[in-house]
C-alpha cells in the first residue's frame, strides 16, 4: 500500500509500556519496522504512558506538529480518556503544538490478518476440526470486550476455524484456560488453539500462555508484536488522521472522548 506524502510528518506511537523490558524493545521492533517502509517521509517516534521514557509530554515537547497513534487494540480508558487529557495538557503549555489524534489499532482487518500468520506460525491446525481462544488483555469498558467477542465471529466466518470464542485475562471473563477447558470438554477430539491478541510480550501474555497450555491448549500463538500488518495499521490510522480537518479543539475532544471512541 502506497502513502501519499502527509504534513504533519510526524508520527508519535504511544503504547501503555510495561515493566517488562521485552515489551518496549517489541514496540521499538515495530515501529523500526514503519521506519524502514517510509524512511524518506516520515518521522516516527516511540513515547510512553507507563513504566518506560520517553514519556509523552516528552515528546511532543521535541515536536512542533504531529500525529498521536494510540498503540492499543481496543478504544477504553487509555484512549478515550488518559490519551486525550495529556494531549490536551500538552497543548495547553505549548500553544505552538499541532496534534492530530488518531483512532485505535483495532478494530480493523489487517490485524485478523496478523492473527492467522501468528497462529499458522504456532503450527498446521486442521481449521474445520480446531477450535481458537481469542485471548485479549480484557478492560472493564464493555464496549472493549464487546469489540473482541465481534472480532472472535469474523475471525470464525473469515478463517474456517471450528469455533472461535473470546476471553480475557483481565477484568471480564471467561479467562483464557475456562475457554480453553470448556472447549476441550465440550469437544474432547478437536484441538485448541490461542490466538494471542495482544500488542507485546509482558505480564498478561505469559499468563495466557503459561495457564492455556496447562488446561490443554495445543498451541498458544506469539502476540502480534513487528508483524507487517500492525505496521500497516499504524500508516491507515496516521494517513487518515494527517488528512482529517479537525473542526473540534482537542480540549473538547478530551472530555467528549469519555463517551465518543476517537
Amino acid at each position: 500500500m502506497r502513502h501519499p506524502r502527509l504534513n504533519p510528518g510526524t508520527l508519535i506511537a504511544v503504547a501503555h509500556g510495561s515493566r517488562d523490558p521485552r515489551a518496549a524493545a517489541t514496540i521499538n521492533e515495530l515501529l523500526s519496522r514503519v521506519r524502514s517502509q517510509h524512511r524518506d517521509r516520515l518521522d516516527v517516534r516511540a513515547a510512553f504512558l507507563d513504566h518506560c521514557a520517553p514519556s509523552l509530554p516528552q515528546v511532543l515537547g521535541s515536536v512542533d506538529a504531529c500525529v498521536v497513534v494510540p498503540l492499543l487494540l481496543t478504544a477504553a480508558y487509555h484512549s478515550k480518556t488518559d490519551i486525550p487529557a495529556r494531549l490536551a495538557s500538552a497543548q495547553a503549555s505549548l500553544p505552538r503544538l499541532d496534534v492530530r489524534y488518531a483512532g485505535t489499532l483495532g478494530p480493523h482487518p489487517l490485524l485478523l490478518a496478523a492473527l492467522e500468520r501468528r497462529l499458522r506460525e504456532t503450527g498446521d491446525f486442521p481449521r474445520a476440526q480446531t477450535s481458537v481462544v481469542l485471548a485479549a488483555a480484557g478492560s472493564s469498558d464493555p464496549a472493549a470486550n464487546a469489540a473482541i467477542a465481534a472480532l472472535a465471529a469474523r475471525m470464525r466466518s473469515a478463517g474456517g476455524w471450528r469455533r472461535v470464542v473470546p476471553a480475557y485475562a483481565s477484568a471480564a471473563g471467561p479467562r483464557p484456560d475456562e475457554a480453553v477447558r470448556a472447549l476441550r470438554a465440550a469437544d474432547p477430539a478437536s484441538p485448541v488453539v490461542v490466538a494471542s491478541y495482544l500488542l507485546a510480550p509482558g505480564h498478561f501474555a505469559d499468563k495466557i500462555r503459561d495457564t492455556a497450555l496447562a488446561a490443554g491448549a495445543a498451541g498458544v500463538s506469539a502476540v502480534l508484536g513487528d508483524a507487517p500488518e500492525v505496521a500497516g495499521v499504524i500508516m491507515d490510522r496516521y494517513q487518515a488522521a494527517a488528512r482529517a480537518e479537525l473542526a473540534v479543539p482537542l480540549v473538547a475532544r478530551a472530555q467528549l472522548s469519555r463517551t465518543c471512541p476517537w
